[in-house]
């Protein structure tokens, strides 16, 4: 695939990479100004150049990934008999300059359940950067018409009509955050319980009442999940202390809630990082 084609593959997979672009050719260089390609932890896509340049440019890129760095920075590499390498010498004599910038992972929410809270959760959660699965045992909940005002707007929506939900929670990415609210206190609990199955999620929350929760840990304890692992079950769910239980209110305190566990796990790390301008002699 192209360096395009490997953007939109890393977003569907809830992946983070580093777009590499040529920005500016002085001289005879392998590739023009505009060149691109895509790196990620294990796969590059497209071309820069080859040889030493893009050696080089993939093994910064992979340490930016490793950091979790989110400022891009630019690399130059002077393309001569002279300059030092270390991935074997090119000698077009020119001079290359490549932006590289990474690429976050977008996170990945999985709503289970699109009745009237579900819907309202869609449409404030579909206005942002996220990769928004949508499950409902019932086909009617997922109409186009219906879900027009989710479909249209940042995140990239997954509609899932599903008798078995459970199976679309376990195909999920990790570090997923399941928010389970169906329409049956029975799903909701085969659903708790296909999430206690699994120790990577991000988070998980249950839509409902103390006492609604009450019920259901004494049926998971007696499953064989232990009181640990009930604990990563969030019940209810949203912010505390905001008052109101329409709908719309539910919503926007579950994402509110939500936005504070993506910072949480995007707490910036920078090892290894060179700064704005790296200029290197060695090239491809």
């Amino acid at each position: 695939m192209d360096w395009l084609d490997a953007l939109q593959h890393l977003r569907a997979e809830g992946a983070p990479g580093v777009l590499v672009t040529v920005t500016e050719v002085r001289g005879h260089a392998p590739r023009e100004a505009g060149a691109k390609m895509v790196v990620s932890g294990s796969a590059a896509w497209d071309t820069v150049g080859g040889g030493n340049l893009e050696a080089t440019v993939v093994e910064r890129a992979r340490v930016l990934l490793a950091a979790g760095a989110t400022d891009p920075e630019t690399m130059t590499f002077s393309l001569n008999e002279h300059a030092a390498v270390e991935h074997g010498r090119q000698c077009c004599g020119g001079v290359v300059s490549v932006l590289l910038e990474p690429q976050g992972a977008r996170p990945v929410v999985a709503v289970f359940g699109v009745g009237h809270v579900g819907h309202e959760l869609a449409r404030v959660l579909s206005r942002l950067p996220l990769n928004l699965h949508l499950v409902d045992s019932r086909e009617g909940q997922l109409a186009p018409a219906r879900l027009a005002d989710v479909t249209d707007g940042a995140a990239q929506v997954r509609l899932h009509h599903s008798p078995v939900p459970e199976n679309v929670l376990a195909g999920l990415p990790a570090g997923a955050h399941v928010l389970i609210m169906s329409h049956d206190h029975a799903e909701d609990f085969v659903l708790c319980d296909a999430a206690l199955r699994r120790d990577d999620l991000g988070s998980v929350g249950l839509i409902g009442s103390r006492a609604k929760w009450s019920r259901f840990r004494a049926r998971l304890r007696a499953e064989g999940h232990s009181d640990a692992a009930l604990e990563r079950i969030a019940c209810p769910i949203g912010l505390p202390g905001i008052p109101g239980k329409a709908p719309a209110v539910i919503a926007i305190s579950v994402a509110a809630d939500l936005l504070g566990r993506f910072g949480a796990a995007a707490a910036p790390a920078h090892p290894g990082r060179r700064g704005p301008e790296t200029t290197t002699e060695a090239v491809t």
